[in-house]
């Protein structure tokens, strides 16, 4: 009965307690709410003060995918005779970090991919005037428009069979870059970057040479292109562009990937400084009601130090559109787009008739624009080598992208 009586006894003050913790809690919210606007947007969880001072955004990415009778693009002869491996898998997740802080005009951003932890993307932007911008950190190289595009943002599953060969990738190092914006076709980008030339997650060079990249974008129709595969913003005018990007680099490596420096096939890892890499790229896109084109054609050539300067030229293009037909038709489900895409890859400009060829089409289900989206896709391979016998294969994929 003493027992029951004190919990009696002192049960309002415990009440007392709860109402004057929870008052204070509630005043806290109160108080935090004045200060920070908390909302969803088109890249995630935002929490932005007032002022406009700070703000963090926070987004995660799936990528699911089915694959049949195989994933990865062929590249050697032998990979058209490997066993059937039908595959369902999370091919991308990720975690994505950006905002400003201080000012506006004070950006950061990193992301990271939690299925092979690897830390992608880190840089921060000063970004006060259109006109020049600056940038410093790790991120994919603007050389291309199809690599610089966002895996979550492209019309097909994934990117073309030329991306292996030409792709600069990410690296470390710093940039300059801005919009000249003139009146009608004079209307310009540009973006010029000293990088160390080593990929992804190497903080320095293997030897003294930088790499260097250039690239001169042209609007001659006077509006920009977002790096954004499909016209899902439906251009009311037509908008497009002309550019040309230039790199050079010496290192060990003949390419890069996700996984930093590799070699392609022909050469083998190479010692410090033994590869000089200079290629080139001429890129076209195009968007106007609905359609959208783009396009790229490669030369690269791999110069061996080691060997007498031995020089490799690899050539290389794809044209690449796509249409929401609900334009032409009404009985065409409206968030439905159609997209194809032709590549060609010659890894060694002296035997022209040693072909790699792509050929895709896709369909494309937008639920929430390029946040939600399935697609389906069907491509043919082919390898053309005059000392070996023709090899060809069909690929079949399904992929489900989603940001949260």
């Amino acid at each position: 009965m003493l027992n029951i009586s004190l919990k009696i006894k002192y049960w309002p003050v415990v009440f007392v307690s709860l109402l004057f913790f929870n008052s204070v809690w509630a005043q806290q919210i109160k108080d935090t709410t004045k200060l920070l606007n908390f909302k969803y947007g088109s890249k995630g969880i935002e929490l932005q003060t007032k002022d406009n001072k700070f703000l963090f955004q926070l987004q995660s990415r799936f990528q699911f995918r089915f694959s049949t009778p195989y994933d990865q693009d062929p590249v050697t002869f032998d990979d058209y005779n490997q066993d059937k491996q039908t595959a369902f898998k999370i091919n991308r997740a990720r975690l994505k970090v950006g905002g400003h802080a201080f000012e506006p005009w004070l950006k950061y951003y990193w992301e990271y991919e939690l299925s092979q932890s690897n830390l992608l993307d880190f840089r921060i932007m000063i970004e006060k005037w259109d006109w020049l911008s600056f940038k410093v950190g790790q991120w994919k190289v603007e050389y291309t428009r199809e690599r610089f595009i966002s895996s979550g943002e492209q019309q097909m599953v994934d990117r073309s069979l030329i991306n292996r060969a030409f792709t600069a990738d990410r690296q470390q190092g710093v940039e300059v870059y801005g919009h000249l914006k003139g009146k009608g076709i004079a209307d310009f980008n540009y973006w010029a970057a000293a990088l160390t030339g080593t990929g992804r997650g190497n903080t320095k060079n293997d030897d003294n040479n930088l790499m260097y990249f250039g690239r001169a974008q042209w609007n001659f129709l006077g509006r920009q292109l977002d790096f954004e595969g499909g016209d899902l913003e439906f251009h009311e005018k037509p908008a497009a562009i002309i550019a040309f990007s230039g790199l050079t680099n010496r290192s060990g490596f003949t390419r890069f990937s996700q996984s930093g420096g590799g070699a392609l096939e022909g050469f083998e890892d190479g010692a410090p400084g033994q590869y000089r890499t200079n290629q080139w790229n001429l890129e076209s896109a195009f968007m106007f009601q609905g359609f959208s084109w783009q396009s790229e054609w490669h030369t690269k050539d791999i110069i061996d130090k080691l060997d007498n300067d031995k020089t490799t030229t690899m050539k290389g293009y794809y044209v690449q559109a796509g249409y929401f037909f609900h334009n032409a038709f009404n009985w065409w489900p409206e968030n439905l787009e159609m997209a194809g895409r032709h590549a060609t890859y010659r890894p060694d400009n002296n035997f022209r008739d040693n072909l790699q060829n792509e050929s895709s089409l896709a369909l494309n289900w937008f639920f929430k624009g390029h946040k939600n989206k399935l697609t389906t896709e069907v491509s043919h391979f082919s390898y053309q080598d005059k000392s070996l016998p023709l090899a060809d294969g069909w690929r079949f994929r399904v992929q489900w992208d989603i940001s949260l």
